[in-house]
């Protein structure tokens, strides 16, 4: 092992020894799923003792939890690159739709973050990190589209449409990673999702207006 500048040996080994923990749960989670992977097959894929993985991790739902959130990063970094360099806001949240679905048929992200998530974190727990991660770059799409159209909202306006959103890519990636063939399923969510955004585009084009909301009764 190499010595980098500026951090001690005990350091880096315990960050190596983390990164391999995290490295072969993640590629037994995603082969076997959470309950039927066991603490004595992490340790003994990562070549480390028990005892060290108890020294980072309380036990497996937590190094699970650290798995859950390196996944579903990098699920959301492969989002965000594919919406960089699209000025054509229609074009962004399309090209937003396929990456979200090319990921959510990844082995890790489905089942680490789709099928097991949920039930291994909690549901307030899961959404939590979801709304770090995937709401984020539906927003950006929300405030692009919405920006298409001129529509002038305020950020709750921006964030309950860009809920809306989210909650409709969520469900469509639990459809899809569950599916009898992924592929297909894929296809139909891309139609049914670009049908939607095809009638906000239209709607924009005519200069449609928003309805104006009511004033919130004061106290």
């Amino acid at each position: 092992m190499s010595h980098v500048p500026g951090t001690s040996r005990r350091a880096q080994y315990s960050a190596t020894t983390r990164r391999a923990l995290v490295d072969v749960a993640e590629q037994l989670f995603a082969e076997h799923g959470y309950a039927a992977t066991s603490l004595d097959a992490i340790v003994a894929g990562a070549d480390v003792t028990k005892g060290a993985l108890y020294h980072h991790y309380s036990g497996k739902q937590a190094l699970f939890e650290a798995v859950f959130e390196k996944v579903e990063a990098a699920g959301a970094r492969q989002v965000q690159a594919a919406l960089e360099g699209h000025r054509d806001p229609w074009e962004k949240a399309i090209a937003g739709l396929r990456a979200f679905l090319e990921v959510v048929r990844q082995p890790s992200y489905s089942r680490i973050v789709v099928q097991d998530g949920p039930s291994v974190l909690g549901h307030e727990r899961y959404r939590e990190q979801e709304e770090r991660s995937t709401f984020a770059n539906v927003l950006d799409i929300v405030r692009a589209v919405l920006g298409a159209g001129e529509w002038a909202v305020d950020a709750k306006m921006e964030r309950t449409f860009a809920r809306i959103f989210f909650g409709a890519m969520s469900s469509a990636g639990a459809t899809v990673s569950t599916a009898e063939d992924a592929d297909i399923e894929a296809e139909r969510v891309e139609i049914a999702i670009g049908f939607i955004l095809s009638g906000l585009r239209a709607r924009s084009e005519q200069g449609a207006e928003l309805p104006e909301l009511p004033e919130s009764p004061t106290s």
